[in-house]
This record gives C-alpha cells, sequence and structure tokens, in this order.
C-alpha cells in the first residue's frame, strides 16, 4: 500500500482576479488561486484522488487542460498537477499566463476561463469538483455568455473545504476574504 499524501506545511499562494472579456466571463468576486509546490510528486493518483474525497471533492478525471479557452459556469475546479509542466492562460484571451508544474494545484471558480498553451514533460492534471458540482458544463470562449450565466456563476455554492488542506486551508481564507 502506498503513503498517503501530506501536502507542504506552507504553499506559496498566487491568486488572481480577472475581468470578464474576450467571451469568457470569469468570476465576479473570486480570484483564482494556485498553490505552490503544495504536494511533493511522484503522487500516487489514486491517493491523491482519495485526498480530494476526503475534503469533499469529487469526479476525478486525469488528462490534461484543453489547448482553446474554456469555462465552467456551474462548477469550481481544481486541477492538480501530477506530472510534467505547462503554461496555462488563465481569465481567457486577456487574462495571464501562469506556469505550473508538478506538485502545483489550481483552483479555478466557476466561470473562469482556462487553456493550456503549452505543455512538456508528459503534463498530466488530476482535475475534480467540489461535491454536488461533479455534473458540469464546459462553454467554449467563442460561444460568449451573457447575463443569465452571470448569474448561474454567482449561485454557485461555495466548496466546504480546500481540496489538499481541508477546512482550515489556505483557499478557504482567499475565497472568504474575495466575497
Amino acid at each position: 500500500m502506498t503513503a498517503p499524501i501530506r501536502p507542504a506545511e506552507e504553499p506559496r499562494v498566487d491568486s488572481r482576479r480577472f475581468a470578464p472579456g474576450h467571451g469568457v466571463p470569469n468570476h465576479p468576486t473570486l480570484p483564482a488561486v494556485i498553490l505552490r509546490r503544495a504536494l511533493t510528486p511522484p503522487m500516487d493518483t489514486r491517493e491523491l484522488e482519495r485526498l480530494l474525497a476526503a475534503h469533499g471533492w469529487g469526479g476525478t478525471w486525469l488528462w490534461e487542460v484543453f489547448p482553446y479557452h474554456h469555462y465552467h459556469p456551474d462548477a469550481h475546479e481544481v486541477l492538480t498537477v501530477v506530472r510534467g509542466s505547462a503554461r496555462l492562460m488563465l481569465g481567457g484571451a486577456g487574462g495571464s499566463i501562469f506556469e505550473v508544474e508538478a506538485g502545483d494545484v489550481v483552483v479555478l471558480p466557476a466561470g473562469t476561463g482556462h487553456e493550456q498553451v503549452e505543455k512538456s514533460g508528459g503534463f498530466q492534471v488530476c482535475g475534480a469538483y467540489p461535491r454536488g458540482q461533479e455534473n458540469y458544463s464546459t462553454i467554449r470562449a467563442e460561444a460568449g455568455f451573457d447575463e443569465g450565466i452571470i448569474r448561474q456563476i454567482a449561485r454557485v455554492a461555495l466548496p466546504r473545504a480546500d481540496p489538499i488542506y481541508g477546512i482550515d486551508g489556505p483557499l478557504m481564507n482567499c475565497w472568504t476574504v474575495s466575497r
């Protein structure tokens, strides 16, 4: 049996809010949050899925990020980098590029645009969603958004816990302060 995953004691926390534009609504109040080196690679993905589930995140999948701008109007999303590295554009075409590597955790509030720009080293993420948000929609930026989408995003419930650190995790602080 593999050892349980132990999160880093103090990950570096990057957070950024994005204005709507270029077909992407982004979240009206919550920032995207990146927990740098929150986990130590290599990771057993089954143990990672157990950790996420213990904190109320499910609907897990293993793959990469779509190579086009898209967003989820009805779910928050965590992307835990399991292997390799990538450049992700967050916030849509008018957003910013972030370099992520194995051990980084990216948490996107509902409506936040994201796209994989470049990848290396067998880049792979484990994606997951707060309990009750696993049946999410994916909308490409070229489809745009309207006031109904903005209202839908604002109604998405906050997760009960940070996907990696639980109820006292850095995500909860970032999203409570931003509300």
